[in-house]
């Protein structure tokens, strides 16, 4: 007999159908018995709301000899802590993978499905197998392990701090990158986040290669959509 979850995501994948909606391949939650042995991940990404760069996704098994104080929500520490832990969690966990879906895969699939892509292959690049991997948020990547996810798990599970310290840290790290080589835009500040100053720069200077073409302010700049801010009311 299917779990009442399963059956509520069978109903809203119905939903999904009937509304024309494209459908994503869905995994779901799995529970984990409390007595079960074996290995968990956790999972996080960083990186969904800015308009360029790629989404990064990180997956971590920690090890339960070697624990490591501080670990919470990536977005609740400052830079400097996330940075240390970062070191920390590379040392100190039985393995981790950080990886990352493109900006032209971000643009031919949308930023949902790259998510669960980079998500995936984080779990498939972990060194050991897990037996359950936890993932933040809502949805699930489709993974050949049993996968659960938690909302707000970045601030419940350990593991998944821990992923999302990495996610964070690594895609911060790109950004400094980017602002290297496109000094105008501000990368180092604003993430790639559509603050005013992002959303100037794009307006000043145009789109660079690391946009993502399929998001609106983006596609302003581009020539591809109106500007939002020229269209008058009638």
């Amino acid at each position: 007999m299917p779990s009442p979850k399963s059956s509520k995501a069978v109903k809203a994948t119905k939903a999904a159908s009937s509304r024309g909606e494209p459908l994503l391949p869905q995994q779901l939650d799995l529970l984990w018995p409390a007595d079960s042995a074996g290995l968990l991940a956790g999972v996080d990404e960083a990186g969904r709301g800015p308009l360029a760069g790629p989404v990064v996704a990180a997956a971590v098994i920690l090890d339960d000899e070697q624990p490591i104080t501080g670990l919470a929500d990536s977005k609740k520490l400052t830079a400097r802590q996330r940075e240390r832990l970062y070191d920390e969690i590379r040392a100190k966990a039985l393995c981790c993978c950080i990886a990352e879906a493109t900006v032209e895969e971000i643009d031919a699939i949308n930023i949902l499905q790259a998510t669960m892509l980079a998500m995936r292959r984080a779990v498939e690049g972990l060194r050991l197998k897990p037996a359950m991997v936890q993932v933040d948020g809502n949805r699930v990547p489709v993974l050949n392990v049993p996968a659960q996810a938690i909302v707000k798990g970045d601030s419940k599970v350990q593991a998944i701090s821990a992923a999302s310290i990495l996610a964070k840290v690594h895609r911060d790290r790109l950004c400094v990158q980017l602002h290297e080589a496109y000094p105008h835009y501000g990368f180092d500040a604003h993430k790639g986040y559509p603050t005013a100053d992002h959303v100037a720069a794009l307006r000043l200077h145009g789109a660079t290669p690391a946009h993502r073409r399929s998001f609106g302010p983006v596609k302003v700049a581009l020539g591809l959509a109106p500007d939002p801010s020229l269209i008058q009311p009638r």
